[in-house]
């Protein structure tokens, strides 16, 4: 293979460029300055190539917007010459290969290979199956069923009818007979009448006879196409089982090592028999495999999105975003072995936090000032946590303790209560929504609107947790009101009220395209990272549990003197 198809060289001096010691943590990242400058030359080709992709940027443009996730991969080859390479995340222009970008893992699209001949076998029970479904008979006979069905049903009905208005009739009979006939004629008359009762419930039963045996002849009729139909739906789930597990058996990834493992072996390991759809398509798996087949030396990797933002995805035309856990993160578990990569910032406790400032206390609650990078409760890898630090510091306190939580990146005011019935008269405020709470948060860019309300349903996105998704099918109600407090130094100042409480919802709603389309500085989530989220609970305004008087209290961030 002719690599120079395929390893990009720099366009411009990079001799000042100090290497990174260790390989890039794909999961959360500050792009390394080759990164930032292959990036920036990859966009320029982007912008003056001519795709059959419309990705949202020129307007004139037709056809599906779809952005699109691109990576670099900065290599050394085996000459020790710097270079990178070029991927994108699943097909573009509906074609795996493009000129300058490295192949996928697994061609599905290769027109000679197994997976698109036995696809097409797959799609011919879809075809199949569609034309039995059309067939004029088949909706004949559907109709037929439930024909039969509803006349069923009115005759039973009329039947039915009849017989309680015989019954009424007898009884009506019986009650004046028996003052006007003998003893003799009155029993004569019973059992004339008793006779025409059982005669109505034979009919009634025959009629029932009638019609089961009327509705099993159109079933079967009907099941001449359903039990063909539901022969070829069975054919094609198996025949479409059996295509993806050889698939994932020979779908593989190659690590530093060279050692070789396949989809099917990677997520069985996470207790998936199925891998999720498009796990192996990302940018990240092809740029690093392909740099593993042909003797390539990582230095270091970042992704970024190209394009209009998607309607439920946080993505920024040019932003860097992390690997995605849910499909890559199994993956490049294998694929990272054997290269000596940056540890995962995420595992470490956040350094200088000393004692935890008090701004209010009494014998029933204390207020908290939580520092940025924080947890307020113990993590899976770190314990040290907001907490932590109070069940040590109240020992006896009854109860859970903090009555809320901020996100570990969020900075403010927590409010910890120190006995268990004081939690739950506090933690009612909340569920009522009396307590009034209002955040400060630091806009990357310039709001040109003073105020307003954004309401955007959120979900975890299950693939990328723990980011969040705008989603109207699924999402719970998020509801946030806002306003421009003022611009300094092209950046907004706004305080946000949260009528509701979800997760990363002021983040979402600060960053998505149908919010105010701009992220919070330093977020690393959902903009691009700083020294840390500039997000802040600034306010709360509630009702002493005991006394009932009023209280305000007052943080302030800090933000606009920085």
């Amino acid at each position: 293979m002719d690599l120079s198809k395929f390893i990009r060289r720099f366009q411009s001096q990079t001799e000042s460029y100090t290497l990174p010691n260790k390989f890039t943590f794909p999961f959360y990242y500050q792009p390394h300055p080759l990164v930032e400058l292959a990036a920036n030359e990859l966009q320029q080709d982007l912008s003056t190539r001519e795709l059959d992709h419309n990705f949202g940027l020129d307007k004139a443009k037709k056809g599906l917007i779809i952005g699109k996730m691109f990576g670099v991969l900065v290599v050394k080859d085996q000459s020790g010459k710097l270079g990178y390479l070029a991927a994108f995340s699943g097909k573009l222009a509906d074609a795996n290969h493009h000129k300058g970008f490295v192949p996928p893992v697994f061609d599905m699209l290769d027109s000679k290979g197994y997976y698109r001949k036995e696809e097409v076998e797959v799609h011919q029970y879809t075809l199949e199956i569609e034309k039995l479904e059309k067939d004029q008979a088949y909706k004949e006979a559907q109709d037929f069923l439930i024909n039969q069905k509803q006349q069923a049903e009115l005759d039973i009905a009329r039947l039915k009818a009849e017989i309680k208005a015989g019954k009424a009739k007898r009884k009506q009979i019986r009650k004046e007979a028996q003052e006007k006939l003998s003893e003799e004629a009155f029993h004569s008359l019973k059992e004339q009448l008793s006779q025409e009762s059982i005669k109505e419930q034979f009919t009634l039963k025959d009629a029932n006879t009638y019609w089961r045996y009327k509705i099993q002849e159109a079933e079967e009729q009907l099941a001449v196409f359903t039990s063909k139909i539901e022969s070829l739906k069975n054919e094609r789930r198996d025949k479409s089982a059996n295509l993806q597990k050889r698939l994932f058996s020979d779908y593989t990834f190659l690590n530093a090592k060279q050692e070789k493992r396949s989809l099917l072996s990677i997520f069985s390991e996470k207790d998936q028999t199925t891998p999720p759809a498009g796990a192996g398509e990302c940018s990240a798996p092809k740029l690093l495999h392909f740099a593993y087949q042909h003797n390539l030396s990582p230095i270091a990797m970042g992704e970024f999105w190209w394009g209009a933002s998607p309607k439920s995805e946080v993505r920024n035309h040019q932003q860097f975003y992390p690997a995605c856990r849910g499909k890559c993160e199994p993956i490049l578990g294998h694929m990272l072995q054997g290269l000596d990569v940056e540890d995962n910032p995420m595992l470490k406790a956040p350094e200088n936090v000393g004692e935890l400032e008090i701004i209010y206390e009494d014998e029933y609650f204390l207020l908290v000032n939580k520092p940025a990078e924080f947890l307020s409760v113990p993590g899976k890898n770190i314990y040290d946590s907001v907490l932590a630090r109070m069940e040590a510091r109240y020992p006896n306190a009854t109860g859970p303790l903090l009555v809320h939580r901020l996100d570990m990146s969020t900075s403010g005011l927590l409010l910890v209560a120190k006995r268990k019935d004081i939690h739950k008269k506090l933690q009612s405020q909340f569920l009522r929504r009396s307590i009034t709470k209002r955040y400060e948060a630091l806009l990357d860019g310039e709001i040109e609107i003073d105020s307003g309300v954004i309401e955007l349903p959120l979900r975890v996105d299950l693939d990328n947790r723990p980011q969040q998704l705008v989603c109207y099918e699924h999402g719970k109600k998020a509801v946030t009101k806002w306003e421009k407090i003022k611009v300094i130094g092209g950046k907004t100042l706004v305080n946000f009220y949260p009528i509701t409480g979800r997760t990363h919802q002021l983040r979402v709603h600060a960053a998505h395209a149908k919010g105010l389309n701009t992220p919070i500085v330093g977020d690393d989530l959902y903009g691009t990272r700083a020294n840390r989220l500039h997000l802040h609970a600034a306010y709360l305004q509630l009702e002493h549990p005991i006394t009932h008087e009023t209280l305000e209290f007052y943080l302030p961030s800090g933000f606009d003197a920085e």
